[in-house]
This record gives structure tokens, C-alpha cells and sequence, in this order.
């Protein structure tokens, strides 16, 4: 039997046997979850190369152990007592030339990594230009120089964005060719001064929101002109959030994305959003782009085809939830499962009318955040609400473009990749996104960001919920003293015109009603 014919029966786990991985990225939140599930799903995995940086005064070997000591990691070492020692921290930067690895540290990659995983990128949306091509273009570039001398490489998949080429009413799954050459384009952003690129950044980038997607999208490009014989594989995850079960359920830990959102909506301050309910949110757990991309690797090296291969991990093809269904399901779980520290009753509501949102987001926002403070500030309380407010509407003005835009990203290229494993490796490595439960989803979700952004212990959601019947309580005696004040001084006003006095009040009550006043 040929040597083909062996590796094309090989399971998942049976593959990444024996075998070295290298990836960038590892301390972000997808790649902490790729370690994570390469290790307990792969038991066989020869070792695992993570590119670290030294920050915040950190040594590249402690931020190795805080890795390891993170709590997603909890169940693999009671599985495997031994397994951490599989991971090895090389010091490096994705900035600098050959990513600055020691001598010895590129050898080890040289002669030993079969697969790489590339998650490493700046993820700010309002990065400089100049900044956001040396993460998202040069860095990307500069591992497929290493990977061209890899002798072992078999797969070198690269984590890009499905929100590229946007403008685009529909994504296939293919690379797309940019305006201006990319070479030619990095060459003069070189020689121009920091001023001068910041001046002309909003003419480059066109109709692109931001740099980041901007520059995934000029990576893709560049990575499949240039890979030559290098096996390359693209995949294109959407709005990453909460993982649906994997490494533990609803675990997140930042506020990136959504989840600075739905944490805010669920502290009761975020009640007005700019958002059209009406179009596709098209977010993804984070354990379905993870699995998509262990399993991407595994096809490409068996199959080895002929052109780059691009995956689409979104859920808008095929299990489509809009935002208008995502605030129903947030909701709900909010008022299930609240947080124990709340500013106000969580409700929200949406608009794309840009005065009415700023006006209400002055009211129910800013006022009442500023108040809080105020309030903290005379009884001597560390303030709080006016920072934790700042924090989650920088987190929501970075999605704000999506949620008032629709893209059809096809993805059909992982439905195909499925029907070729088997029974056993769809279920340990599930991205079927059609079998998404999203009010399931969002009940864990909403969990997750109660647990593990909100650092709410669940022995307090006894004492939370006691909190939200009382702030029910103080809304409804509220609303209740506003219609009557309103309805006093009106009776007053129109006093020969009581009936329609009454009609006018309660338009005002139903008013005050839908905006959860």
C-alpha cells in the first residue's frame, strides 16, 4: 500500500501524530483556544512552537506559565498530567526581520514543524496604516519565508477575516485582487513619512472601514501570489465570540467584538444602539473557526491542491440570525441570568437614525453615567460608570459599520471539507454552523460574559436577581410618576379637550414604554 493511500485514511488526531506545530498568535483569544484543543483533541502532537513576545515587563517565560496556568487549560491537565510540557515559548516579533528568532530557535522550526498556524494580527480597527501592514501584511509574509525553508511543512494555514473586500455586496470563497499592486504600495507607505501616510490613509484604504480589514485583505493577496510550493490555506472567521462549548462553555476574555456589547446592555447602561435589526449579525463561537482551521490543515496536507484554498467560517449562508433576533436572545438571557451589578433594568433599543442616537445616547447613556459617578464620588466610592461606560462604547463604535451593513459571505468550502471525515472526527471536531442553536447559544454566552468578563461567581445570582426585581420595581414606579405628572399637566392644559388630553398621555406612556424610559 502506498504511502498516499496510508495518509489519506488518517483520522484528525492520527495525523498531527508525531508532527510539530508552530503558531503566532497563541496568547489571543482564538489562539489560547487552538493550543487548548491541539493538545487535548491531538494527544499525539509531537510539540507545539508559540512565537511570544517580552510585554509589560514580562518575560517571554512567564507569559508562557500565565498561558498555561489559564483555567481553559484545567481539564486537559487532568487528562494528560504531563501534556504542558509539549509547548515551547520562542522569543520573537512579527515586526522585526526573521521575526527576530534566535539562530537556534529558527533551526528548531526548520527541521521540525510540519504544520503552521498563523492567528498573529493587530486587531485594532483604528491602527495607524503603517502599523497595521507590519502586523497584518509584513508579519504574514515574512512566515512564509520561514516556511519556505521548513523541511517538514506540510500545511501553513492563515487566519484572515471574512469582513475583507467590502465592497463587495457578496464574498465567494476566493481571494480578490485589490486596486493597487501591494508591493508597490508597502514599498512607497516605506518612504513616506508617519505624517504624510497618516494624511492620505482614508484616499488608500477607499471604501474600507478600517485598516484592519484593509490589510487582511492585502495579505490574502500577497500570501497567494507568493506562496509558490508553500501548502497555503485562508480562513476567514466573522465576528468571533463566546465559545459555544469548547474549551468551557461561554468563555471569553475580552471585550472585543460583541461581547463589550452584550456586557454592556446586560449592566443595564447600553439601551440605545445603532444597529439595523433588520440585517444579519453573522458572528461565530470561537471553538468553530478553531476546529475548521485544525481540520483545514489536515485536509491540505493530504490532499495537497492545486490552488490556495479559502474557507468562509460564518454563520450568514447558513444559519442566518439578524440583530434583531440576537437582542431578543440577549435579552432574555440577561433577565435570566443577570449580572449582581447593575445600572439600570437591561433593555435596548435600536436605530440607524444618527441624531436620535446620539440625542438618546446623551440621555440614557452619558447623563446617567456621569450621575452614578457623581453620586459614588459624595459617598466615597471609587468611581466607576463613566470609565466601564467609555471602555464598552469604544468596544460597540468598533462594530458599529457592521451592524448597519450586510455581506452574503458564501461558504460552501467547509461543507464540503466535512463530507470528507469521518463520523468520529465531525464530532471532535465540530464547525457545522447549521446545527447552531442560537437561543441556546446566548443563554451560554451571556453566562460567559457574566463569569468571565463581568467576574460575577455564580453564588451570586441568587442576590443578582434580587437586584433586577428591584430595579423592575424602581422602573415601574417611575413610569407610573411620569404618566401621572404628564397626565396632570395636561388635564390642566386641555382641560375642555379631556378626551383628547387622554389620548395624547397615553401616546406618551406607550412612548416612554418602547424606550424603556
Amino acid at each position: 500500500m502506498s504511502e498516499n493511500t496510508n495518509m489519506e485514511q488518517l483520522s484528525i488526531p492520527e495525523f498531527y501524530k508525531g508532527r510539530s506545530v508552530f503558531i503566532t498568535g497563541a496568547t489571543g483569544f482564538m489562539g489560547k483556544v487552538l493550543v487548548e484543543k491541539l493538545l487535548r483533541s491531538c494527544p499525539g502532537i509531537e510539540r507545539i512552537y508559540l512565537l511570544m513576545r517580552p510585554s509589560k515587563g514580562q518575560s517571554v517565560e512567564c507569559r508562557l506559565q500565565d498561558l498555561i496556568n489559564n483555567q481553559i487549560f484545567d481539564a486537559v491537565r487532568k487528562q494528560q498530567v504531563n501534556v504542558m510540557t509539549k509547548l515551547t515559548a520562542m522569543t520573537g516579533d512579527v515586526t522585526l526581520p526573521g521575526f527576530g528568532l534566535s539562530v537556534s530557535d529558527m533551526n528548531l522550526l526548520i527541521e521540525n514543524v510540519s504544520i503552521v498556524f498563523n492567528s498573529a494580527a493587530t486587531i485594532k480597527f483604528n491602527e495607524e496604516l503603517k502599523d497595521a501592514i507590519e502586523m497584518n501584511v509584513k508579519g504574514p509574509m515574512q512566515l512564509l519565508n520561514i516556511c519556505r525553508q521548513m523541511k517538514r511543512l506540510e500545511a501553513f494555514v492563515h487566519v484572515s477575516t471574512a469582513f475583507n473586500n467590502l465592497d463587495r455586496e457578496e464574498m465567494k470563497e476566493q481571494v480578490y485582487r485589490s486596486k493597487v499592486d501591494p508591493v508597490k504600495l508597502i514599498q512607497l507607505l516605506d518612504c513616506l513619512d508617519d505624517n504624510v501616510v497618516k494624511k492620505i490613509a482614508p484616499q488608500l484604504i477607499g471604501n474600507c472601514p478600517n485598516t484592519y480589514t484593509y490589510t487582511k485583505a492585502l495579505a490574502e493577496q500577497l500570501l497567494e501570489e507568493q506562496c509558490g510550493n508553500v501548502p497555503l490555506a485562508i480562513v476567514r472567521p466573522s465576528i468571533v465570540t463566546a465559545a459555544l462549548k469548547e474549551p468551557i462553555p461561554g468563555w471569553v476574555d475580552n471585550y472585543n467584538g460583541a461581547t463589550g456589547t452584550i456586557a454592556a446592555v446586560g449592566k443595564g447602561f447600553f439601551r440605545i444602539l445603532k444597529i439595523n435589526a433588520e440585517l444579519v449579525s453573522d458572528i461565530i463561537p470561537v471553538d468553530y473557526p478553531i476546529n475548521l482551521m485544525i481540520a483545514v490543515a489536515w485536509h491540505l496536507a493530504l490532499r495537497r491542491p492545486n490552488e490556495v484554498p479559502v474557507y468562509s467560517c460564518t454563520t450568514g449562508h447558513r444559519n442566518p440570525l439578524t440583530w434583531g433576533g440576537l437582542k431578543r436572545f440577549t435579552l432574555d438571557s440577561w433577565l435570566k441570568y443577570p449580572t449582581k451589578d447593575m445600572m439600570w433594568y437591561p433593555s435596548a433599543f435600536y436605530t440607524i437614525n444618527d441624531a436620535w442616537f446620539k440625542a438618546n445616547q446623551a440621555l440614557f447613556h452619558t447623563i446617567p453615567a456621569h450621575l452614578f459617578d457623581m453620586f459614588y464620588t459624595l459617598t466615597g466610592k471609587r468611581t466607576r460608570w463613566v470609565r466601564m461606560y467609555a471602555k464598552a462604547t469604544l468596544a460597540f463604535s468598533s462594530l458599529e459599520f457592521f451592524t448597519t451593513h450586510q455581506w452574503r459571505f458564501i461558504s460552501n468550502n467547509p461543507i464540503r471539507l466535512l463530507e470528507e471525515m469521518s463520523n468520529q472526527d465531525k464530532k471532535t471536531f465540530y464547525f457545522d454552523v447549521r446545527e447552531i442553536d442560537w437561543k441556546h447559544y446566548f443563554e451560554t454566552y451571556v453566562q460567559g460574559a457574566r463569569r468571565y468578563i463581568l467576574k460575577d461567581d455564580p453564588s451570586t445570582l441568587p442576590l443578582a436577581r434580587r437586584n433586577l426585581n428591584r430595579l423592575y420595581v424602581i422602573r415601574m414606579c417611575l413610569r407610573l410618576v411620569f404618566f401621572f405628572s404628564v397626565f396632570t399637566v395636561l388635564l390642566r392644559t386641555f382641560k375642555p379637550f379631556l378626551l383628547p388630553a387622554i389620548c395624547l398621555q397615553t401616546a406618551i406612556f406607550l412612548l416612554a414604554e418602547f424606550l424603556s424610559v
